[in-house]
């Protein structure tokens, strides 16, 4: 009898390790997930963060070549009216001197 007590002891203390390890793996296990999802979340941040400043500058680029091509062209403009100003002015020029 007292075998069969030891024995149910044993047994006893047997499931009572196995599921104080259990509920320990269970917390390890709830840590490391924690603690996953928290890099996984910082790198959702960042790269949302590198993806604001990438919009953002190419934003500005934009706008940047746009004043470029604003100013390209109003230069050219100019140019161009200057010309024909020039061209203008000789013609007049030669209209007013007779022939020779």
């Amino acid at each position: 009898m007292r075998d069969q007590e030891e024995q149910s002891l044993k047994e006893t203390e047997r499931v009572e390790k196995r599921a104080a390890e259990e509920a320990e793996r269970l917390a390890k296990e709830q840590v490391r997930k924690k603690a996953y999802l928290a890099r996984e979340q910082a790198i959702e941040e960042a790269q949302k963060e590198r993806g604001a400043k990438r919009s953002e500058k190419h934003a500005n680029e934009e706008i940047d070549q746009l004043a470029r091509d604003q100013a390209r062209r109003e230069t050219y403009l100019a140019r161009e009216k200057a010309i024909a100003e020039a061209q203008e002015a000789r013609r007049l020029k030669a209209k007013k001197q007779p022939p020779e």
